[in-house]
């Protein structure tokens, strides 16, 4: 017998069978002759004993009363069955257990001799609660669905956790209220049901001690230990941050150990990488690989033998090693035999998970007993699995999700091209950090790679840019020129005059020349000195009322001043940026088809973008030359494919604007780093440097004895250094030409020197514009060899 700590509940019980025993009153009287005297016989056993029948809250009594309430029972506890029926009577919802059949006082005995059985619930709040639920139902009865599962939690005699289930006949219970029984209304019904949480209001609708339960209840149990085990698995695989817990892994083996009711078992994970074929520990507290043992990571081939390398990732089946010692000897030491060995497996069920047919990692479990595991209870797994593989997808992707965070944080957005070498870096990162180091994000170097370098500029743009902001700030000094005027010839004040003065002096200034400070110094004037001058007009002089409103109706929201011709310039500037933009970002998609490689771009007052390709760059591909050649042909064609796209668009923008293309051909490779405070790719080294040296001086270069700029409208320069990149482009040049690209005027230039650089050359090729609906094909090296065989 156990007994119950609990005190106050909104129901008080009370131990009693009168309600059996009237069955047995009943049966005495009937016409079946066994039957009567059976229950004649019961009925005399409980006659001494009137409190057996009136009911009592002293438990001490269940005992002392034992062996009469044995003969009482023994209907509902047939003895011939109480070797294999899990079952006791009881009080519900109340850790009191007695008259108790053999096989549960042995499952009780096991678990030793001090172990109390006691329920497993949720909290004392909710337990009140669902007290009340029962008392809406059988007294004010409101049908309510408040069936939820209680269990006893009990070790086995191994201390393997058992979990029984149990199911409570409730046959021989009544429910009386006290005086302490309030009537409910509907209202209060609703309020109750609204705030199921809120246990100060369902003790004030139904307060404790209300009730009284007379009687007792069967409690039927079952052992629901695998179902159970299922069910906690579930809820370990969904927590969050399994690998940052204290206790996910030691939890998780328990209830493996419930699952497959063995005492010597251990639970493992590995993952596979199939980028590199190779398994991989996973890092965590409590985590550990029996496959990989102390190794962090191992190839395929290497952590297994042939045939479970063929269980695992061709067929996704369980490979199950019973007795490992046998299988090593038979291997000659081969894996995973060996790592298993060394660690005192002897039985191993190695488990695939795998989605739609792809492998993601191997589930271990594993024991120091010899043929703990076989093909039969690794069938179990199949109940699990299932959600296993569900857990792992779901972490995959949390680690995807971890891994971008990273490198966002470290290294801001990256290019596809090169995001495998980031994601490998922030996969150390993320593992070291989990090791308890203190790790940073180490620095990504690309050797060997060759830059290729582009720009479209806006010509002339800061001329321009002035020029609007000149326009825009002398039409809003002469219309505020205008209202002192009409100020001044009706109110003839000094300060009128004085301020007319001030705004034909900036006038002056700004006809002349836009200095650098000429628009914060104006904008400072007209906020400080001129608009508190309109504010006071508009108040006091209504005639001036109109020609002020049309002065403000023109001042722009967004720059609090005029901005007619600048935004005529801005929106210029913006509309040739997305059209240059959007034609280069959409052959690179080709480009990066033909060869994986590193891109980036700026749009300043045009576009301009970085290249570098290389073996280093390609995860898993060979470089070759080829692609350099096909990358720089692309270039080519597209920037001239970006030309003419403004050559359409220019006649529909609100200024009218000139562009000119350069490329810079560099013939030698290159390191380029990642610059980790920076945020972006830089070529590495002192002598790398001389290239982004040339590649910001030179769009700003003359010819050689001339004082004509390199950039031209109309013109691709391309400026390079070597006779053999020289002759390259003027196959691809006149390959593009017999394509409708460019047209007969072609010259070769020597260019001034650049401060530090010397011996540049350029090609200038003059470009044919054409009107076209379709985007031209874009041509390859192979189309190049093929033309000039013909």
């Amino acid at each position: 017998m156990t007994t119950d700590v609990s005190n106050e509940w909104p129901l008080k019980h009370l131990i009693s069978f009168e309600k059996l025993l009237k069955r047995y009153e009943a049966m005495a009287e009937g016409d079946d002759a066994f039957l009567a005297e059976k229950a004649k016989r019961i009925l005399e056993a409980q006659a001494p004993y009137p409190i057996l029948k009136e009911g009592f809250t002293d438990v001490a009594l269940l005992e002392e009363h034992k062996d009469v309430i044995s003969i009482i029972l023994e209907d509902a506890f047939s003895e011939v069955l109480s070797e294999n029926e899990i079952k006791a009577a009881s009080l519900p919802y109340r850790d009191v257990i007695f008259n108790a059949t053999d096989r549960f006082k042995k499952i009780l005995k096991d678990a030793g001799k001090d172990f109390v059985p006691v329920l497993t619930k949720e909290d004392v709040s909710l337990d009140y609660i669902m007290n009340c639920v029962v008392i809406l139902k059988f007294h004010y009865g409101y049908k309510l669905d408040f069936h939820r599962p209680y269990f006893y939690k009990i070790p086995n005699k191994d201390g393997v956790i058992h979990y029984y289930r149990v199911l409570y006949n409730a046959d021989f219970i009544d429910l009386y209220p006290t005086e302490l029984a309030k009537d409910l209304s509907q209202d209060d019904i609703d309020e109750l049901l609204e705030n199921p949480n809120d246990l100060k209001l369902w003790k004030e609708k139904i307060p404790p001690n209300s009730f009284i339960s007379k009687g007792f209840v069967i409690a039927n149990m079952f052992d629901a230990t695998a179902e159970q085990a299922i069910s906690e698995i579930k809820s370990e695989l969904i927590a969050s941050n399994k690998r940052g817990s204290d206790k996910f892994m030691s939890d998780l083996q328990e209830t493996f150990k419930s699952f497959f009711r063995l005492k010597d078992l251990q639970v493992g994970f590995s993952t596979y990488n199939r980028e590199d074929d190779q398994f991989e520990r996973v890092f965590g507290k409590g985590m550990h690989s029996f496959m990989l043992n102390e190794s962090d990571f191992e190839t395929c081939d290497e952590a297994l033998c042939q045939y479970s390398y063929e269980k695992l990732l061709k067929q996704n089946a369980y490979f199950i090693i019973s007795d490992v010692q046998k299988y090593f000897d038979r291997s000659g030491g081969m894996q995973p035999y060996k790592n298993l060995k060394d660690q005192g497996i002897s039985s191993v069920i190695f488990a695939p998970i795998a989605l739609e047919g792809q492998l993601l990692g191997v589930l271990e479990i594993v024991s120091k007993v010899k043929n703990q595991f076989n093909g039969v209870n690794a069938r179990k797994l199949n109940d699990v699995m299932p959600f296993i593989v569900s857990a792992v997808v779901r972490s995959k992707n949390e680690q995807e999700n971890l891994i971008d965070a990273v490198i966002q944080k470290e290294c801001t957005t990256i290019h596809s091209a090169v995001y495998w070498k980031f994601r490998k870096e922030a996969k150390r990162f993320i593992n070291e950090n989990l090791r308890g180091k203190d790790p940073s994000f180490q620095e990504i170097v690309f050797n060997e790679v060759y830059p290729l370098y582009g720009q479209t500029d806006i010509q002339s743009s800061s001329d321009a840019r002035n020029e609007s902001i000149q326009r825009d700030l002398m039409i809003q000094l002469s219309e505020i020129n205008i209202i002192l005027q009409a100020a001044f010839k009706e109110d003839s004040l000094p300060v009128y005059e004085e301020l007319i003065f001030r705004v034909k002096k900036h006038i002056e200034e700004v006809s002349e020349v836009l200095q650098t400070n000429t628009e914060q110094s104006i904008y400072n004037f007209v906020k400080t000195e001129i608009d508190p001058v309109l504010l006071y007009l508009k108040e006091h002089r209504k005639d001036l009322g109109e020609l002020i409103a049309t002065y403000e109706s023109r001042i722009d929201e967004s720059t609090d001043t005029y901005y007619d011709h600048r935004k005529n310039y801005d929106t210029t500037v913006m509309k040739t940026n997305r059209q240059l933009a959007a034609i280069l970002d959409e052959a690179q998609k080709n480009a990066q088809e033909m060869f994986p490689h590193y891109f980036e771009r700026y749009k300043t007052d045009g576009v301009e973008h970085n290249l570098y390709i290389g073996g280093e760059i390609a995860e898993d591909r060979k470089f070759d030359f080829l692609y350099l050649n096909n990358l720089r042909l692309w270039q080519l064609q597209v920037m001239c494919e970006m030309e003419n796209s403004y050559y359409n668009l220019k006649p529909l923008l609100p200024v009218q604007l000139d562009v000119a293309s350069l490329i810079l051909v560099y013939h030698s490779s290159l390191s380029i780093r990642f610059r980790m405070d920076e945020k972006h790719f830089d070529v590495d080294g002192t002598y790398n440097a001389r290239y982004e040296v040339i590649k910001k001086r030179i769009d700003k270069s003359y010819i050689k004895g001339t004082n004509r700029r390199l950039t031209e409208k109309g013109k691709i320069a391309i400026v390079y250094s070597e006779k053999s990149d020289e002759l390259e482009y003027l196959r691809y040049i006149s390959f593009l030409k017999s394509k409708g690209y460019f047209t007969n005027n072609i010259e070769i230039v020597d260019l001034e020197g650049l401060q530090g650089v010397t011996g540049l050359k350029a090609i200038r090729a003059e470009i044919l514009y054409n009107k076209q609906e379709e985007p031209q094909k874009t041509y390859t090296y192979e189309d190049l060899m093929e033309a000039l065989k013909e």
